[in-house]
């Protein structure tokens, strides 16, 4: 099936374009994960100890921050929780810092919590239904190895690529996942969102689903570059990702609205790992065809320049 037969758009002519959207929003990501929000860990990773608390009637948040600290618990913080309709239900997240969950005394948030709510409302006005705790060397941890996670697939992905294309191939495909990365955790980060285990999930997910979108446009790149050795790199390039494009938008598209019903319908358990997905989708997506794909030609152009010899079959220049 083909959406789009004729399909004859100059993508390397709007790469300034792509480099200026790229840039905004990688800019802005670094910006709140150096200076405002910082990278939004959640309880996973940093430790502490979140109750989720199921009120009879509508809570204020306010009212449970002031209990808290009037029970000596500061800097809790309150996290309404949305039913799968998105209507706000009768339900809280209390989550406390780290300092209340020592890796001795791990049952300390939640009674602190729970003694906090008693002696401000009746025992029947709330019932804690869930209480997740995890001991700072616990969280650091499980930090460290979603790191490594990362950087592994990162490696093991740029390790295939070499050999089963060129190296050049296989950089490319590895700035553009890791330029999709930075603008996912950059979108977590500007809008404050906790990053979890699920969300990390999500991330290793992305990488995968945006260099298997990327190797589709680089195999069409290939063949085509074994059929046109005197057409330009640039032209060629152009061609294959026009050729891929119904492929692309099929594929994605039909991807990106099951994770955006994820999102709007999954309610809180998965709003994360769904945000993630939603954000991740478009900007791999996106990346293939503005990020990844460029490269090559720019890398080309550049051997070029130096007199040095070309490692693509297509050895003219491309057209500026």
């Amino acid at each position: 099936m083909e959406l789009f037969r004729t399909t004859n758009i100059d993508w390397l002519g709007k790469k300034w374009y792509f480099l200026g959207f790229s840039l905004i929003f990688s800019v802005l990501g670094v910006l709140s994960m150096l200076f405002w929000h910082h990278i939004p860990l959640g309880v996973d990773f940093k430790g502490g100890t979140q109750v989720r608390v199921a009120f009879e009637q509508t809570p204020n948040e306010d009212h449970i921050r002031q209990a808290m600290d009037r029970s000596g618990v500061h800097n809790a913080r309150i996290q309404r929780v949305s039913d799968p309709s998105g209507h706000a239900a009768n339900k809280v997240i209390i989550a406390l810092p780290e300092s209340t969950a020592t890796d001795q005394s791990h049952d300390a948030g939640r009674q602190s919590v729970e003694s906090a709510l008693s002696a401000n409302y009746h025992d029947s006005a709330f019932t804690v239904e869930q209480v997740e705790i995890v001991g700072p060397t616990a969280g650091k941890q499980l930090q460290k190895q979603a790191w490594l996670a990362t950087l592994y697939s990162l490696i093991g992905m740029l390790i295939y690529l070499w050999f089963r294309f060129e190296l050049i191939y296989g950089v490319a495909a590895v700035v553009a996942v890791f330029h999709d990365t930075l603008i996912t955790v950059g979108a977590f980060s500007l809008t404050n969102q906790e990053i979890t285990l699920t969300v990390i999930a999500a991330i290793l997910t992305l990488i995968g689903y945006s260099m298997n979108d990327t190797i589709v446009v680089f195999d069409r790149i290939r063949e085509n570059l074994a059929l046109s050795r005197r057409e330009s790199l640039h032209d060629v390039v152009n061609r294959s990702i026009n050729q891929t494009l119904s492929r692309t938008v099929i594929s994605s598209g039909l991807t990106f609205l099951t994770v955006l019903s994820l999102y709007l319908f999954g309610g809180e358990v998965l709003h994360g790992f769904s945000f993630a997905l939603v954000v991740g989708i478009l900007i791999g997506t996106y990346s293939s065809i503005a990020v990844a794909a460029p490269m090559l030609v720019a890398y080309q152009d550049w051997r070029v320049s130096k007199g040095k010899s070309v490692t693509l079959p297509a050895g003219k220049r491309a057209k500026v």
